[in-house]
């Protein structure tokens, strides 16, 4: 019985560690603008939202959206203000600091399988 409750207790530690380890890699990539990282984490379509850009788009096109955003907006830093989990999806607010300007920045990500996938990405100016 000590070890069933061993087990179980490394099991939902782990899990735990595995979901919060998606939100905090994203944290991570948007610090330095890192678009290479972030798509390690998109799914199938993203969605993206910005003034003048907000669409679904493909894995490829939404790098190319991202580039373009960040070679336009270089990045100074990213604070995580707020994270937070419901039923296997993950959000983190923070604030992106870039040369021409604020932004608020909101991550929503979903847990496919074993791994949390990048959903939407939403920039509001501060």
């Amino acid at each position: 019985m000590k070890r069933m409750i061993v087990l179980l207790t490394m099991g939902f530690l782990f899990s735990s560690f595995t979901l919060n380890a998606g939100i905090d890699e994203v944290a991570s990539a948007l610090k330095t603008g890192n678009v290479a990282q972030l798509v390690k984490y998109f799914d199938n379509t993203v969605d993206i939202i910005m003034l003048d850009k907000s669409n679904s788009y493909s894995k490829s096109q939404a790098e190319l959206v991202l580039k373009d955003f960040f070679s336009s907006n270089p990045v100074k830093s990213f604070e995580l203000l707020h994270k937070g989990e419901n039923a296997g999806s993950q959000y983190g607010i923070g604030n992106l600091i870039t040369r021409n300007g604020n932004f608020r920045t909101t991550v929503y990500m979903k847990q496919k399988g074993a791994q949390q996938f990048l959903q939407e990405i939403r920039f509001e100016n501060n």
